[in-house]
């Protein structure tokens, strides 16, 4: 089994390393991460600058670009060949209910599914590495039994994985969840900066809506790792008979009469 990490921490945050520990044994590793954070990059590519790859002393490659340029480049021909599985991760923090949409360590493990790969992103519910060793384990765990169930393969599929900081042994069973729903976010931060300049600093995110059972977030509030199968489709299939006739009406030209009467 061939796996290519990656994350959106940096090469040198601590999940991906626990991460590539947890994984080496099992599979042949390569790691193509981000040189910087580029937390809440989504999907962005770069695209009007070039990007240049470098490998660390532990041999891990990082790239001057996004999660979604190093998968990408991974991909297209960097590697030089098809890994089996991308894996993102593991994020310091929780990705789940909208926080998916902005999430740079979903947005590498999709663009690995967009390439026909299947993808895992991994992160932990709580920021500063708490557990992180029993998250590397549980990673490693869930990967294998893909790999056993013989769902590794060439289907595609997404899985968006949080996994709660706890020992290992007080882990909750694997629930498969649908996402959450969050508030608004906070409102923006303003600040002058000192040449007398308004600086201003996206709020942080707003409180949970949608905590209800079945959710990720119930789930990881009682201790349970959730698995959220992910898709990139984002057409509102239940409202395309509404627009249907909305469209239809488009079509038809548009009187003046009544604006030119005023």
């Amino acid at each position: 089994m061939k796996i290519l990490i990656s994350n959106d921490d940096g090469y040198q945050a601590p999940g991906i390393v626990a991460l590539y520990e947890a994984l080496k044994d099992v599979a042949e590793v390569e790691v193509i991460a981000p040189e910087h954070n580029n937390s809440a990059k989504s999907n962005a590519l770069t695209l009007h600058s070039p990007l240049y790859v470098h490998k660390s002393s532990n041999g891990f490659r990082y790239v001057n670009g996004t999660p979604a340029d190093c998968v990408h480049i991974a991909l297209t021909g960097l590697l030089g060949y098809r890994p089996d599985l991308v894996v993102s991760g593991i994020n310091n923090g929780a990705n789940m209910g909208d926080d998916t949409i902005y999430s740079g360590t979903v947005g590498a493990a999709m663009e690995g599914f967009l390439f026909g790969v299947p993808a895992i992103a991994f992160s932990q519910v709580d920021k500063n590495w708490g557990e992180l060793a029993s998250a590397a384990r549980k990673a490693r765990d869930l990967v294998l039994q893909m790999s056993h169930q013989k769902l590794i393969g060439r289907t595609p599929w997404l899985l968006n994985v949080n996994v709660p900081n706890l020992p290992f042994d007080e882990l909750g069973h694997v629930k498969l969840c649908r996402l959450g729903r969050r508030h608004a976010a906070e409102p923006v931060i303003t600040q002058l900066s000192p040449r007398g300049d308004t600086m201003y600093w996206i709020g942080a995110a707003g409180p949970v809506m949608d905590e209800a059972e079945g959710t990720d977030f119930h789930a990881t509030a009682a201790g349970h790792v959730s698995i959220t199968p992910l898709k990139v489709d984002l057409t509102d299939h239940d409202r395309l008979s509404y627009w249907a006739q909305t469209a239809a009406l488009l079509s038809e030209p548009v009187s003046t009469s009544g604006a030119q009467s005023k």
